[in-house]
């Protein structure tokens, strides 16, 4: 039964999101709010609750496929609690940047799992930094190092622009976080795909940099 947790996650994930979808007062109450989280309520609980609800049916199909491909080679490498683990610190590690760095905006929100999702994505890719990850178009893999490099970069030049209504400093707290736990769960990963790792590493110092000097 227990191999079942990252179904569960998506079927639980897809019904809440639907309810949201048509409550609007359910969809306020737990969506993440920079005002409702630091304000008077102290409503932290919305770091989590968010990641419960999507904006849309492709936001919502996107993370649900995205999280049901990639979840199984967690929970077979790490198991189930390890993987849970990735999946919801992903997601709180995710909030916590993007609370950050949107500290002094009251009326800042964001729902959607990526974070959680990204953060197994980028599990998988330190398990394997070889695995064949599809985009949208392009008929052929691509390496899951040379997509990771890409993807932190890409996230952190969208922070700093602001580049369309995506969440990327959520998406890049559960990327870093992914990775770390990865590599604390299997410490030998730093020996067997070291120099894969530390390339994608190198978007996360620049990541860090940013947030030093946005402080």
């Amino acid at each position: 039964m227990i191999e079942y947790i990252p179904f569960l996650i998506i079927v639980l994930t897809v019904i809440s999101s639907l309810f949201g979808f048509n409550n609007a007062e359910f969809f306020d109450r737990y969506k993440f709010n920079v005002g409702a989280i630091l304000g008077k309520s102290r409503q932290w609980d919305r770091l989590l609750s968010s990641a419960f609800l999507h904006g849309d049916y492709m936001h919502l199909i996107f993370n649900m496929l995205t999280l049901y491909f990639f979840s199984d080679a967690i929970v077979s490498v790490f198991g189930v609690w390890r993987y849970l683990a990735i999946y919801f610190g992903s997601i709180v590690g995710g909030g916590l940047l993007s609370l950050w760095i949107h500290r002094r905006e009251y009326y800042y929100s964001a729902i959607g799992a990526s974070g959680g999702v990204v953060g197994v994505l980028f599990a998988s890719i330190t398990i394997d930094p070889h695995i064949g990850i599809y985009i949208l178009f392009i008929p052929i893999a691509i390496p899951g190092w040379v997509f990771g490099i890409a993807y932190l970069a890409f996230s952190i030049y969208g922070m700093h622009s602001r580049t369309g209504n995506i969440g990327h400093d959520a998406h890049l707290g559960g990327a870093a976080v992914g990775l770390i736990l990865s590599v604390i769960f299997a410490p030998i990963l730093l020996m067997v795909n070291a120099l894969y790792i530390g390339l994608m590493v190198i978007p996360l110092i620049v990541l860090a940099y940013y947030i030093w000097k946005k402080k």
